[in-house]
């Protein structure tokens, strides 16, 4: 009895040490840093280049629903103009994080950043702080000329001087950053210097996968780390829209059975944009995505009949409504 009473003392005590031990650790490594290069992209004041950061931001990129705050969310589903002041919560199993105020001023947005800073957090997911930024912005593999564009549009968006809320994690988030989030821009992939606009299978793909995340929402990931889990395009079960609802995004490749699109035309692809959402809760853009040129959508939809086709059923896209 007595043996088995040390046995169980010294396991405990053992235990108690990993535990102590890894709890110590987390707290020394939830905020690391990174390092990753500073491209050189300097902002221009020309103003083609600016509009060209214009459509960007407010269109395929859809910068502007997430830059925004909660309180401003109905507006921006209404289609209205609403303040880049950042302030957005996402509510994670990790706990909370704010979208950034990427107006220009200069304590609170963008003003107090550098171009190479603004480019090396859009580009290798490195923030100016060193830590990783959560994977909601995968600019990752835009090209250079369309990265000086967004830059280039920030710099004329009159400053606001809202703050938007510290992040906060509870110990699960901290672990989670300790150990599994890492920034996700690739440091070993050039970028296109330049990605001429135009209707082609190419330019789709690159709409598709660096400037619009279709894929993104589109393909199956682990909540946790933001890797792909499952076929790219082939669809997404249960992913979190707002306000507690869950989404099945549909399957886009050109399944002759479960693609979303299998007997759609380019014309009802099109008119499907332009309608806006069918959802007020849809995690997708699609108020920002109203404003894709039909020569955009004509190079994303031939893009989108290249995919292998993958036979996957999604179900109902409003899969369950929250509170």
């Amino acid at each position: 009895m007595k043996i088995l009473l040390r046995v169980l003392k010294w396991t405990g005590g053992v235990l108690l040490v990993l535990v102590g031990g890894f709890v110590a650790l987390v707290y020394a490594r939830h905020d690391r840093t990174f390092d990753a290069p500073y491209p050189e992209i300097t902002a221009s004041t020309d103003s083609a280049v600016i509009a060209r950061g214009e459509y960007l931001v407010n269109g395929p990129a859809h910068c502007t629903g997430c830059h925004t705050d909660n309180a401003n969310e109905a507006a921006y589903m209404r289609g209205e103009e609403v303040p880049m002041h950042g302030g957005y919560d996402f509510v994670l199993p990790l706990g909370h994080v704010y979208s950034r105020n990427i107006t220009n001023h200069p304590q609170y947005g963008v003003g107090r950043l550098s171009d190479a800073e603004i480019a090396r957090t859009l580009r290798y997911g490195v923030g100016s702080d060193g830590r990783a930024i959560f994977d909601f912005m995968p600019f990752y593999m835009l090209s250079d000329a369309d990265l000086q564009a967004v830059i280039s549009y920030l710099r004329t968006v009159p400053p606001d001087d809202h703050q938007p809320p510290d992040h906060t994690f509870g110990f699960m988030g901290k672990a989670v950053k300790a150990f599994l989030i890492k920034p996700m821009g690739p440091l070993d992939k050039e970028r296109p210097k330049y990605v001429r606009p135009d209707t082609t299978v190419e330019y789709g793909a690159y709409l598709a996968n660096s400037v619009a995340n279709c894929d993104g929402c589109h393909t199956a990931r682990d909540l946790v780390t933001g890797a792909y889990v499952g076929p790219r395009f082939a669809g997404w079960q249960g992913m979190e829209g707002m306000r507690g609802d869950y989404y099945n995004t549909p399957n886009l490749t050109p399944d002759p059975t479960t693609g979303h699109m299998a007997e759609w035309t380019f014309e009802t692809f099109q008119k499907r944009f332009r309608a806006g959402p069918a959802y007020e809760t849809s995690p997708m853009p699609w108020v920002n995505f109203a404003r894709f040129s039909d020569e955009d959508l004509k190079a994303i939809w031939a893009y989108l009949q290249t995919l292998p086709p993958v036979t996957k059923e999604t179900g109902p896209m409003l899969a369950k409504a929250g509170s």
